[in-house]
């Protein structure tokens, strides 16, 4: 689907204010995508509907929620069936990363991370996929993560388990679905330059990571949504040397890939926290 092949269609997009979520937007608008952009931060929301519908002349819909509030799925499915739209892809992008190890963080900071990124994911998808049968017709984007091939080493505790329930739900909700109009994907990023590691607290691990295992959100959103679209998946790791690691964790030894994981900035900070008094 190229530019203006998306005329006609309207894609819901989740943690649309910063990072992938804009990447997201900024693409499926190109392609002539009407959008229902929802984050919790109003403001950037409704500037970027501005951008959006002035370079694209495009329709921007802006229904803000916490997706960490179990009632938001459901109070958002309704806002969009009130607005009278009907949503033909649906992008689940919100997601964050805690950085304190494991028991140092409060139960609600983890319970919150697995309402947004597990149940929000699982109940947007329930909630919008009948509709789509029923028209035979439509795309689900799950932004998964690298880090769901990834060997347990110290840290992202949650954060790899949620990444590997995201994939593992795209490629069985896809065997389900396939034949009936409805294509599933898991795109797979690795390191992408976003404010994801500021918000975490994580950018004086990652300042020491080099530029070439960096990715940018426009290319990682572009990627996935061309795959989703032309019915490639269900899994997408996206860029040659994300590519490259997913096979190597997939085939060599698991105490190798242990040991070469443990060196990496990330994982080393986190087993330091791990024995900090």
């Amino acid at each position: 689907m190229a530019a203006g092949e998306g005329k006609g269609f309207t894609a819901l997009v989740t943690g649309a204010s910063s990072g992938l979520g804009v990447a997201f937007a900024m693409d499926l608008a190109a392609r002539g995508f009407d959008l229902v952009l929802t984050a919790r931060r109003a403001d950037r929301l409704e500037v970027l509907a501005r951008e959006m519908t002035s370079a694209f002349g495009i329709h921007v819909t802006v229904l803000p929620e916490d997706l960490a509030d179990p009632a938001a799925p459901a109070r958002l499915v309704a806002a969009i069936e009130a607005h009278g739209l009907s949503v033909d892809m649906l992008v689940n992008n919100a997601g964050y990363g805690i950085p304190e190890i494991f028991e140092r963080t409060a139960w609600e900071d983890q319970r919150d991370l697995i309402q947004v990124m597990v149940t929000a994911v699982a109940e947007l998808t329930h909630r919008l996929l009948p509709a789509m049968l029923a028209r035979k017709r439509g795309w689900i984007v799950n932004v998964a993560s690298l880090a769901a091939f990834a060997p347990p080493v110290p840290g992202s505790t949650l954060y790899a388990a949620v990444k590997a329930f995201d994939l593992r739900f795209s490629e069985f909700l896809a065997a389900e679905v396939a034949g009936r109009g409805v294509h599933v994907l898991a795109t797979c990023p690795g390191f992408t330059r976003t404010e994801f590691h500021d918000a975490a607290g994580m950018t004086q691990a990652t300042n020491t990571i080099p530029d070439w295992q960096w990715q940018q959100a426009d290319v990682v959103a572009e990627e996935a949504v061309a795959a989703v679209l032309a019915g490639r998946g269900p899994v997408l790791v996206n860029g040659r040397v994300n590519r490259a690691s997913a096979f190597l964790l997939k085939y060599l030894p698991g105490p190798l890939i242990r040991a070469i994981a443990e060196r990496h900035p990330l994982a080393k900070r986190a087993k330091a926290d791990a024995f900090e008094k």
